[in-house]
């Protein structure tokens, strides 16, 4: 009887060789490949229905990530019926007040920050001022680099100002206000390259 078994015996034996020689393990724990690749840096899901449902007028500011200025979505409230200068400054107010705020918890985690690290407050034109002025409550040359580039290309993107990559600013202090305009080299390097700043005066 033990003369007959053997056969199936070695059967087995050679079946579990050629299955072991095949890489099967039918018990093996799959491998672990490390954890899922993290947020892509500088990139934000979309905003959310509650966050597009919010009133007021759609706008951008430019916020930091990296070594560059990056356009995120805001929501600036400006009131019905406010003349066009009236606007001008209630929207550049506005803009001022998000880039003063802190991110979201998404865009910081994305890699967002601001150089604008309190609050500004901002008027309109006095005598002498070409009409699109904006005063600020901190005299430009008075902010960072990269505050002041964040400042100028989140202005000459809005309505805050004509719409044609400038914006005309000045500080508290009686002098001639200077057009700044929003250049490709600031947006990509605001640390190194300011906002270029002509005078201006009441034509």
């Amino acid at each position: 009887m033990t003369v007959r078994r053997l056969p199936a015996l070695s059967g087995l034996v050679v079946l579990a060789v050629l299955l072991t020689g095949c890489g099967i393990r039918a018990t093996e724990v799959p491998t672990d490949y490390g954890p899922a690749p993290s947020r892509v840096r500088c990139s934000l899901p979309e905003p959310d229905v509650s966050t597009r449902a919010a009133s007021g007028l759609p706008a951008q500011v430019f916020l930091l990530c990296g070594s560059s200025l990056v356009a995120v979505d805001r929501t600036v409230r400006v009131p019905d019926g406010a003349s066009d200068s009236g606007r001008r400054v209630l929207v550049a107010q506005g803009l001022l007040d998000e880039l003063a705020a802190q991110p979201s918890a998404a865009e910081k985690e994305a890699g967002y920050t601001s150089d604008v690290r309190r609050p500004i407050t901002v008027t309109g034109p006095r005598s002498g001022d070409p009409e699109d002025t904006l005063r600020l409550s901190t005299d430009p040359d008075g902010l960072t680099s990269y505050a002041l580039a964040q400042v100028v290309c989140t202005f000459s993107d809005s309505a805050a100002a004509e719409g044609d990559g400038s914006v005309i600013l000045a500080g508290p202090a009686d002098r001639s206000a200077r057009r700044y305009s929003c250049t490709d080299e600031v947006r990509t390097r605001p640390g190194s390259n300011e906002p270029p700043a002509d005078e201006v005066k009441d034509g």
